[in-house]
């Protein structure tokens, strides 16, 4: 939801669509920004039932300005997506379900999962995958989760990269490896700003990258 992510996505729905179309082609979207201090005071306060709402009316909106199907840029707040769903009449593209495709296809049943403390404590996420897909989902240990999260919101969400950063979640990942993930989610918009492929010995999924190459496959190929 951090404008840094956002940016993100509107940089890979337009080149995902040039690729695919060639020429002069760029993605038709319809974008809805919010303020994010609105929204981190509001999951730091627990007050889930308020952000629910927030979100049910941003979808509603884009529904309103023409969009043919809904996409939430940010995997925390999936946590709202089957009231999303039930509230608006066009499909809603879930991250984790875009992101569980692509891990069916790796053949890949036990993966790591790194994101907010939000994302990986509650199991909107890995009960969604598990339940889906059939695929074993595993979180970091508490002192491990807090690190990640406090990186999020300290750093990555302000556009703040730090190699030390960088070098704790490698060793996060590289210990979660050691003890049985195949692979790692990246399962918040924003650690892709930080990691990539490059950096880790196992498969990384990055969920901003398949969700919005997803979207884009779906707007012109129906897939």
């Amino acid at each position: 939801m951090s404008w840094e992510s956002s940016a993100v996505y509107y940089n890979i729905f337009n080149r995902k669509t040039a690729e695919i179309l060639g020429g002069y082609h760029s993605a038709k979207c319809i974008m809805v920004s919010v303020d994010f201090a609105e929204i981190e005071e509001l999951q730091h306060k627990n007050n889930w039932k308020l952000l629910e709402k927030m979100m049910i009316q941003l979808a509603q909106q884009l529904e309103k300005a023409g969009a043919d199907f809904v996409v939430l840029g940010t995997n925390t707040m999936h946590f709202c997506a089957f009231e999303i769903e039930k509230s608006i009449h066009v499909p809603f593209l879930h991250i984790a379900d875009a992101t569980g495709q692509k891990i069916k296809k790796t053949g890949l049943q036990k993966v790591a999962l790194l994101g907010t403390r939000f994302t990986m404590e509650m199991d909107f996420y890995t009960k969604f995958i598990y339940e889906k897909f059939g695929i074993e989902v595993m979180v970091p240990d508490k002192p491990e989760r807090e690190l990640i999260h406090r990186i999020i919101y300290n750093e990555l969400v302000h556009g703040i990269i730090l190699n030390e950063s960088r070098e704790k979640v490698k060793q996060i990942i590289n210990s979660m490896n050691s003890t049985g993930a195949e692979g790692v989610i990246l399962g918040c918009t924003e650690i892709p700003l930080l990691i990539s492929d490059s950096d880790v010995d196992i498969p990384v999924f990055d969920t901003t990258k398949i969700h919005a190459e997803r979207a884009v496959e779906i707007a012109i190929m129906g897939e």
